[in-house]
């Protein structure tokens, strides 16, 4: 769009006697109707990956060293 053509509203209340929760009400239905955009895919969390955990061994001491940097 250019600086020279002007944007329309996404929304206009036509009644002159709505009252804000009126709109209020409005506004909330269209929200609740989404986009029709897809939703993004989030990047997949580094604390899932098995390869950067150290590996824990039952014994003697375990979960103190668990806890502990090495």
């Amino acid at each position: 769009m250019t600086d020279n053509q002007e944007q329309k509203p996404l929304l206009k209340v036509i009644d002159q006697n709505a009252t804000p929760e009126d709109v209020a009400a409005i506004v909330a239905v269209f929200a609740a109707m989404g986009s029709t955009e897809a939703p993004k895919k989030k990047p997949r969390s580094l604390w899932s990956t098995p390869q950067l955990r150290t590996p824990l061994h039952p014994g003697p001491g375990a979960w103190r060293a668990s806890g502990l940097p090495r």
